[in-house]
């Protein structure tokens, strides 16, 4: 297995439902972006994975082919909130096997306003054992819609558990946002204080507001990657390898708290197999995009990421651990909570912003000095990827 390059990325700003561009004019934009970046012809691809979950089968066709029809194999990916980077992790795969050279992976989404909902009401959701669950081990957590009550429960677990300040979840929308306001391409462009977002309105008892919750999005990203000999080849600036990589999915004992329920040992394994692979630890990343849908999954991930203890969260956020100046830099783009959720289009956009950083192009919110990156894609039902990246 060789290691993969990145040699293009591009993404469109996010917007709002319905004001948005249909999804086949915003793949076109940030497909066409990421070829100009890596200075390549459509031709030069040799096979793409699309990413979506709100769309009819062949989406990815339908939207690629604004861009060009070449024949190649167009795969279409659908992973819930990991499925832009189980396209990259696909398209990774196709390059270090050899099976390819130079591969994209993009990712699109169109959402409606208000809480996510299922579109299939004739079968069972592969949510429900999930549900069913968490009633078992989580009987007071209040009814709601299902994100707010996974995401909500885990929450309220991790402060049961630890015993820390609820202002916690509070602390990283307010982190997050201030990182946002130097980024061009967020949703969100105004600081938030603490006290603001703990009297937003509750969204679902008795921790969660609406300023620790992600935007519905609409929007499109997308990433090239190539074999260094392709790279060399072309004459093709890429200087950003896939050091590791790793998807995990639920293990038997998965379920048995609402954290491990919304992703944290998948995370977790993710996690540690992806620094075997790069033979490095946490303690050398500089920079990381994190699935931060809310803000109690952001608190929860730091754990599983290895970034601190369990239980420690809550004195790397009152440390300033999680932005600059401290030890790591956590979603410099202002993540999803700031940047947007347009879910197939998400992942890509972390490696996106990843991919800036590493090159020394991120503007006024450059991580200074960044070499190694991690990021985190998380989806319920469901699958984590974690994916490290250095600079070459």
């Amino acid at each position: 297995m060789k290691h993969a390059k990145i040699a293009g990325v591009g993404m469109i700003k996010f917007a709002k439902p319905g004001q948005h561009l249909p999804y086949k004019q915003m793949v076109k934009h940030a497909v066409e972006a990421a070829l100009s970046d890596a200075n390549l012809p459509y031709s030069s691809i040799q096979q793409a994975y699309a990413s979506y979950i709100y769309g009819d089968s062949t989406s990815g066709q339908n939207a690629l082919y604004q861009v060009g029809m070449t024949g190649i194999p167009v795969i279409n990916v659908n992973n819930n909130c990991s499925s832009g980077s189980t396209a990259l992790f696909l398209a990774r795969q196709a390059v270090a096997s050899g099976a390819a050279e130079c591969v994209l992976a993009f990712g699109f989404e169109e959402m409606q306003p208000g809480a996510l909902g299922s579109h299939w009401s004739d079968r069972e959701s592969p949510f429900d054992p999930m549900l069913k669950q968490l009633e078992i081990i989580a009987p007071q957590a209040p009814e709601g819609p299902l994100a707010l009550r996974m995401f909500g429960s885990a929450g309220t677990c991790y402060i049961d558990t630890y015993g820390a300040n609820p202002d916690i979840f509070a602390k990283v929308a307010v982190k997050t946002r201030q990182h946002a306001v130097l980024n061009p391409l967020s949703l969100f462009s105004h600081e938030l204080s603490v006290e603001e977002v703990m009297a937003a309105p509750q969204i679902y008892a008795p921790y969660l507001t609406r300023l620790m919750a992600c935007p519905p999005t609409c929007g499109a990203a997308a990433v090239i990657v190539c074999s260094d000999a392709f790279a060399k080849r072309h004459g093709i600036r890429a200087n950003v390898d896939i050091i590791g990589q790793a998807m995990a999915t639920d293990v038997a004992d998965s379920w048995q708290n609402p954290m491990d329920l919304i992703g944290a040992k998948m995370t977790q394994k993710a996690a540690n197999e992806a620094y075997e692979q790069a033979g490095i630890g946490i303690d050398r990343v500089d920079v990381i995009e994190l699935h931060d849908c809310f803000t109690p999954n952001e608190v929860i991930t730091y754990e599983a990421l290895g970034m601190c203890g369990a239980g420690e969260a809550e004195r790397l956020i009152n440390d300033g651990d999680n932005t600059y100046g401290g030890r790591f830099v956590v979603n410099p783009s202002g993540g999803l909570m700031s940047k947007g959720h347009p879910i197939g289009a998400t992942g890509l956009a972390q490696c996106a912003e990843l991919v800036w950083h590493l090159r020394g192009a991120a503007g006024n919110r450059q991580v200074e000095n960044a070499n190694v990156a991690l990021q985190h894609n998380l989806g319920l039902g469901g699958a984590a990827v974690v994916t490290l990246y250095k600079a070459s």
